[in-house]
């Protein structure tokens, strides 16, 4: 076309595609000065489409994002505070507290400590600093000292963290308050996120409120309960007398401190009286016998075909690694839970003198190593102590009633004497420093059991063992200490991006793998006296372990779950290739961001999700496919945003399906899905742009850059495994680059859906 100097010429660009995602394009023209010339030069424009559903209309931003710009901190000053109202029998004390917990208070010069640590790239550190003490390595001399420091830093990250939701701020001038229309004498605060630990509050906690305007008195408001988005607080008379529902307030949250001394405690006791032998535990002496294994016939018969769960049963009962813990590690859903309750029950049936002390770090783990256990044991034996802090409506039905501490709605705490008398206690490892503070003693326990070991601090994971000089759980000499986990998957949640650098993330178990030569291979072997890896897996296809497997596990893994379990999706309609019940779905979204949260959400991949939440749901009992149920479904989402966007498509689906049951389909992060399974698990990776993503390496979070992450998301699934997800993106992690472009699994076997030749084709 032969242009005149102003004239214009329209260029028409047809779009046409019926799947949701960002279509970006790029456009060159190619000019000429004149015809008779070979110069040329060019302009380009961008243009872009995007295609998505009316949902995905629905799900757009509330309002532009905009960054939350945190309000000036002011430093505490003098005012008088009225405290509130307990929440009514809380607890019931008849396990007194003969064992000292200090207060720990943070000391002043951890204050410069941070400085030094923010602003020093190269920090001359001198001999026996602070600083220098974080470098080295943690070892028996320096072990109650270094955790010192680590715990200081991770409770200043956890003050930080938790002024964040303090009222006012960016998203909220200030708060307003109603009474509960049950109790008169509770007031109801919204709390926007609480249920995700967004602020973490749990009964029995407190925080502050005052009038807006007014300074010198503030009000203490205890917990009562934590309900979806609100918490029902109880407070002074003094302030119920000049309440008015539409009052304006400042709140300010508090953390509670009580884990935080737990655990300092528990180093403290460690380093002074002597759980060396445990902690680093050196090779036997030459002299040393191995001890007889019996012949046993197990409870669970399943497991006597399994050699490395037998061998582990055999050894735990045996107490082959005295004074050193067995290990018991393995991919998931290699069996470590069931062994670990077999050994339990193992050793309650065949030493009358025994008594079992069983913990894990959270509520739900060691919930579900009380019930394994009572299916064999009777329940006159096993007693189960919560904290004050747990819900009695979620604790389960079966553990109400005679064999734990719940009575009505309050936990009752026996005497010591009661308590010894029962052959197996089930804790979590926070709450086992009851006994210590009750100072049951030395020796009492002649075995403790940690569950989920991976994903508890150290400091945590020594409370059961670690008390005075007479108030020990464990004798270490003659106790046995069994952990279990896996060190591959998630490990402890730490706040202190400081306190992660200087090794508080490292459990127990895993630093006793990678530092202790007792648990590490000779000659390409364990020693069965003293560790025992699990390679069966009895959950998943072995197209969804393949990856983890060759990423992770040097190919040991063997699929052994049940044919009929683990091939109920091969022949699903909706698979790019039968028999390979995975699936990446390949979609460029956008990432996007509302109001002032920093979270992301991706609309496409919602939408994608649907599509196969509804597919799922619909096809179910057709062409020899199994009866599924949203509770049979899960979805995994690293980002918060994320998670809200998909339960709130859920529920336009669930209306659609006329299904009452959608809100059974869970819907969370990986580390909710920590030590779960549904026969569907679907993972949403949000990220499209890869400028984010290097947020993300930065922050820890998403994906992208954490390999144990990655490996919890993709190995919940027993029958089948969607990924929706930007390959490109993805490419640029080495992990996700293996599963997204590598010719051994999706690639070649045809896992891809929406991508030709290893690129998305919106990307092409």
């Amino acid at each position: 076309k032969n242009l005149q100097l102003s004239d214009s010429y329209e260029i028409q660009v047809y779009f046409s595609c019926s799947l949701v995602g960002y279509y970006p394009a790029t456009l060159a023209f190619e000019f000429k000065p004149d015809l008779q010339t070979s110069t040329t030069f060019h302009i380009v424009r961008y243009i872009e489409a995007q295609c998505m559903t009316t949902l995905g209309k629905e799900l757009a931003p509330e309002a532009p994002y905009k960054p939350r710009s945190l309000p000036p901190w002011v430093p505490v000053t003098d005012c008088s505070i009225v405290d509130g109202l307990r929440p009514d029998g809380l607890s019931v004390m008849q396990l007194k507290n003969e064992v000292q917990l200090k207060p720990y208070r943070i000391p002043d010069y951890m204050n410069q400590l941070i400085r030094s640590l923010n602003f020093c790239s190269t920090v001359n550190m001198l001999l026996f600093s602070r600083e220098y003490l974080l470098e080295t390595p943690l070892c028996w001399k320096n072990y109650a000292e270094k955790f010192k420091l680590l715990l200081y830093l991770e409770e200043l990250q956890m003050e930080v963290d938790i002024r964040r939701y303090n009222i006012p701020n960016s998203e909220r001038e200030d708060a307003t308050m109603v009474r509960d229309p049950v109790n008169k004498k509770l007031l109801i605060l919204e709390v926007p996120g609480v249920s995700e630990n967004r602020p973490s509050v749990l009964r029995g906690d407190e925080l502050l409120v005052y009038p807006v305007g007014q300074t010198g008195t503030k009000y203490r408001g205890y917990v009562h309960s934590v309900q979806l988005d609100s918490v029902k607080l109880g407070f002074s008379s003094q302030l119920l007398d000049f309440f008015i529902e539409g009052m304006k307030f400042n709140v300010e949250f508090t953390i509670n401190r009580l884990t935080l001394r737990i655990q300092h405690r528990a180093a403290e006791f460690a380093a002074r009286y002597e759980l060396k032998p445990v902690l680093f535990p050196t090779a036997p002496p030459s002299s040393y016998e191995k001890p007889s294994l019996l012949k046993l016939r197990l409870f669970d018969y399943q497991l006597e075909r399994n050699p490395e769960q037998y061998a582990a049963v055999q050894h735990i009962v045996a107490g082959s690694s005295k004074p050193a813990p067995y290990l018991v590690f393995g991919p998931p859903g290699t069996g470590k839970t069931v062994t670990m309750v077999e050994a339990i029950k193992q050793i309650e049936y065949t030493d009358p003198t025994c008594h079992i002390l069983a913990c894990a770090p959270s509520n739900s783990a060691a919930d579900l190593l009380c019930k394994k256990i009572l299916e064999h044991v009777d329940k006159r034996k096993v007693f189960r102590m919560y904290a004050s802090s747990r819900d009695p409506q979620v604790v389960p039905e079966e553990l109400k009633v005679d064999c734990s501490n719940l009575v009505g709605n309050s936990y009752v705490y026996p005497a010591k004497e009661k308590l010894m008398e029962y052959r197996i206690m089930v804790t979590t490892l926070l709450t086992a420093g009851r006994l210590v503070s009750g100072n049951i003693p030395i020796g009492h326990f002649t075995h403790v059991f940690v569950d989920e070991a991976g994903h508890a601090v150290e400091t945590e994971c020594i409370v059961p063992l670690a008390g005075e000089e007479m108030s020990r759980l464990l004798n270490p000499e003659s106790g046995q200490v069994v952990l279990a986990g896996d060190p591959k998957q998630l490990g402890p949640i730490i706040r202190s991006p400081f306190a992660q650098k200087y090794g508080l993330g490292v459990s127990l178990l895993e630093r006793m793998m990678k530092t202790i030569p007792l648990y590490q291979k000779n000659e390409g072997v364990f020693d069965s006296r003293f560790v025992t890896k699990l390679i069966r897996n009895y959950r998943s296809h072995p197209a969804i372990l393949k990856v983890p497997n060759e990423l992770f596990y040097d190919n040991e893994l063997q699929a052994c779950a049940d044919e009929v379990l683990r091939s109920s999706y091969c022949r699903w309609e909706y698979l790019p290739k039968q028999n390979f019940p995975v699936i990446f779905h390949g979609v460029t979204g956008v990432d996007e961001r509302e109001k002032s949260s920093p979270s992301f959400f991706n609309r496409s991949e919602v939408e994608v999700l649907m599509d196969y939440v509804r597919k799922l749901l619909q096809g179910q009992g057709k062409k020899g496919l199994a009866m599924i149920a949203p509770k049979d479904i899960g979805i995994i989402a690293p980002y918060r945003k994320q998670v809200q966007k998909i339960r709130k498509a859920l529920e336009k689906v669930g209306k659609d399906l006329k299904s009452k049951t959608m809100h059974h389909l869970k819907v969370g992060s990986v580390e909710e899905f920590q030590g779960q399974e549904r026969r569907v698990i679907m993972v949403s990776a949000v990220r499209s742009s890869p400028n984010y993503a290097q947020i993300d390496q930065q922050f820890n979070l998403g994906f992208v850059k954490n390999e144990k992450r990655f490996n919890v998301a993709v190995t919940r699934a027993k029958a089948l495994l969607i990924v929706v997800g930007n390959p490109r993106v993805l490419r640029t992690d080495p992990t996700w680059n293996w599963k997204v472009n590598n010719n051994k699994h999706c690639k070649d076997t045809g896992g891809f859906t929406n991508i030709e030749k290893g690129s998305c084709h919106k990307c092409r």
